[in-house]
């Protein structure tokens, strides 16, 4: 009987709960795995708290990423079989699906079948990582080569996966960083610059870069009170992309500055690619290629064993790691 991690009231990391159930039987569109690997993400942390994008339904249950080896595959379920090496692809609500388990059921749709190459551990730290940043500047060819890309929260796993996704068509990735202790490490990890925030004059610092222009895009996580520097520190007509809410602040928005960059300020939501059969199967042959090619990588910070989850999303809300967190289970 295979234990899950649930939660029924709203709250710090404490407020994780171990459960035992019985084996559950996939419908006939599910896939029923052992799970080997689960990859955290900060959405799962907005989520513990009731912060989320969407309403939480308690009792609730969590996780997106997870990865193993099938067990049982409903009846129409064909593209994976018993034995399978698999891993999942955020494109579910957690109302309906959690993978923090060690064995879980989760909609056909979001299972993809791992190469021998990708280890379980790497495949909990790749499909948010780089299809988000794939899907907003990749998929709809926003980015060109030699464009300036400013990536706020750059040492969380998306910020790192933005950085290398960015390089590798050929834009100049210019890493945020409050302080100077991540900077060489975020160098090595692919950025072209780094600013740290708490330092320097972002605009200043970017109009150097630049050499006055700007940024051409802004992928922003974070939103609060530095929001109006980030539409300071871009050019005419350049493109921000929304797509987290990391700052509990109330994010301004500076009038005249909109006036005078006329910029483009978009929400994105990785769900518009990989709720869809095309784009996700265009996205996740995107990672693999990378990785094949080494043009993009995993970035591991820490790991911790599933009996440790508590103190893994503990870990998590200190915004002290250098990219994802990962749970080992089994």
């Amino acid at each position: 009987m295979p234990r899950i991690i649930h939660f029924t009231e709203y709250g710090s990391p404490d407020v994780l709960r171990y459960q035992t159930i019985e084996t559950p039987t996939p419908a006939a569109t599910e896939v029923l795995f052992r799970v080997h690997a689960i990859g955290l993400n900060r959405a799962e942390s907005m989520w513990r708290q009731g912060s989320y994008v969407e309403p939480v339904h308690l009792p609730a249950r969590l996780g997106y990423e997870s990865a193993g080896v099938v067990t049982a595959v409903g009846a129409d379920v064909k593209h994976v079989a018993v034995g399978d090496r698999v891993s999942t692809v955020p494109s579910f609500s957690l109302n309906d699906y959690g993978m923090y388990g060690e064995e879980v059921l989760a909609p056909a749709h979001a299972v993809v079948k791992l190469p021998e190459s990708v280890s379980y551990e790497q495949a909990t730290a790749i499909w948010n990582v780089f299809i988000t940043p794939y899907g907003a500047l990749i998929e709809n060819d926003l980015l060109k080569a030699g464009d300036v890309v400013l990536v706020p929260a750059a040492s969380s796993s998306v910020g790192l996966g933005t950085l290398q996704v960015v390089r590798a068509a050929g834009g100049i990735p210019v890493a945020l960083t409050r302080t100077r202790a991540k900077r060489e490490q975020l160098l090595a990890a692919g950025a072209s610059h780094v600013i740290v925030t708490d330092e320097e004059d972002l605009v200043d610092a970017v109009n150097r870069i630049t050499e006055g222009r700007g940024a051409d895009i802004v992928f922003e996580p974070v939103g609060g009170a530095t929001f109006p520097k980030l539409l300071e520190a871009l050019r005419v007509g350049g493109t921000v992309f929304i797509y987290g809410a990391l700052s509990e602040d109330i994010t301004p928005l500076p009038l005249l500055t909109v006036i005078a960059k006329t910029p483009v300020i978009r929400g994105y939501n990785l769900f518009g690619t990989t709720t869809d059969p095309e784009r996700q199967r265009k996205a996740t042959e995107y990672v693999f290629a990378g990785l094949k090619s080494g043009v993009l990588h995993t970035v591991i910070a820490k790991t911790f064993t599933f009996d440790e989850m508590v103190e893994a999303h503990r870990e998590l809300e200190k915004n002290l790691h250098l990219g994802r967190i990962v749970v080992t289970v089994n």
